[in-house]
């Protein structure tokens, strides 16, 4: 199973499906004449041509963009979005390319990535047709049912699509051991296979199972989702320290410095309430296997965009040059091979 070109998806018109690329047809016009659009519509695409002089990529000796490695869209429904609770009213409506766009003007973001929040093949359809028509969104991290014995069938039409990066799966859901199911671990080896990134979505409680589960797939790259989602608001560093020194062994997992101010309180913290656990991280990781990202729109809830982005500025400040170009967009472009 490998990436080839041709169409990247088959639709039955009139279907679910058919609607949202409709939709998806809408929302790009209502895009392309949003005031901030035409500065994304000139940036060009990050290639895969590190020896030509005038490629703009962002490999290690190249030209550095800033990137949001981590950021959600939908179309909010209660039924859809059920976790969403009444604590979380300011998310409680659509969150689409325009909004994007506007909130990565204001934070000075160059290029993101577009990581699913359903499990459905339908929003990963989605997700990719909006990456195809909206520059701004260098790829996607969708979803596929991994333990599926079919999922080679599945991705195929998928990988069609340059902008598929990776799979997700939400484990921070599932019950314990969920990452030693069998099904789902030959499901990695196919996922292996295609080059895609899997990225890991869990709590700090699950890292131990997370470590045995790297080590199952030591040639597969893995992404670690929100520093795996400490209990900052308790205060609680230790055990999760260690776990994330231990996860961060492996050289095949990068980290994602996202979903903090979630985790936090979201009413009193303050960039020095997190800066211990984005202080573990870099320890852990070092920058070359750490990225930004946002959370957003998640992170309305506690933040705006551009105060995570200020607050990130603040963190990286004393670091050199390159490290803070690699945290703000090299390490993303190299792992999801923007």
């Amino acid at each position: 199973m490998a990436r080839r070109p041709g169409v990247f998806l088959s639709y039955v018109p009139g279907s679910s499906l058919d609607r949202y690329l409709t939709g998806a047809i809408r929302l790009q016009c209502s895009v392309s004449t949003h005031p901030l659009f035409p500065a994304y519509q000139q940036i060009p695409p990050l290639v895969h041509s590190p020896g030509s002089a005038s490629a703009r990529n962002l490999h290690p000796t190249g030209p550095s963009l800033r990137i949001d490695a981590h950021h959600h869209l939908w179309h909010y429904t209660t039924a859809e979005y059920g976790w969403i609770d009444d604590t979380m009213q300011p998310l409680r409506r659509d969150f689409l390319p325009a909004d994007l766009v506007e909130a990565c003007a204001a934070a000075h973001v160059d290029a993101t990535i577009a990581v699913q929040a359903r499990q459905t093949l339908e929003e990963t359809h989605w997700l990719l047709a909006l990456a195809t028509e909206n520059p701004l969104i260098r790829g996607v991290v969708g979803w596929a049912d991994i333990a599926a014995a079919d999922l080679p069938a599945t991705l195929e039409p998928l990988l069609a699509n340059p902008h598929l990066k990776g799979l997700r799966h939400i484990v921070q859901a599932e019950p314990d051991g969920f990452l030693d199911d069998p099904a789902f671990n030959r499901g990695i080896e196919a996922l292996t296979r295609t080059g895609l990134t899997y990225d890991i979505l869990i709590f700090a409680r699950q890292l131990p199972e997370a470590t045995r589960f790297v080590d199952r797939h030591p040639t597969q790259s893995f992404v670690l989702d929100h520093i795996a989602k400490p209990s900052i608001a308790s205060g609680e560093i230790a055990h999760w320290s260690a776990s994330i020194h231990e996860l961060a062994r492996r050289p095949n997992v990068t980290c994602k410095l996202s979903g903090m101010v979630t985790e936090a309180n979201w009413h009193t913290w303050t960039p020095s309430t997190l800066k211990p656990y984005f202080d573990v991280a870099l320890e852990a990781f070092g920058p070359t296997r750490l990225m930004a990202g946002s959370d957003w729109p998640v992170l309305n809830v506690a933040s705006t965009y551009t105060q995570w982005w200020q607050t990130l500025d603040t963190w990286l400040a004393p670091l050199s040059p390159d490290e803070r170009v690699q945290i703000e967009g090299r390490t993303a472009a190299r792992v999801y091979h923007l």
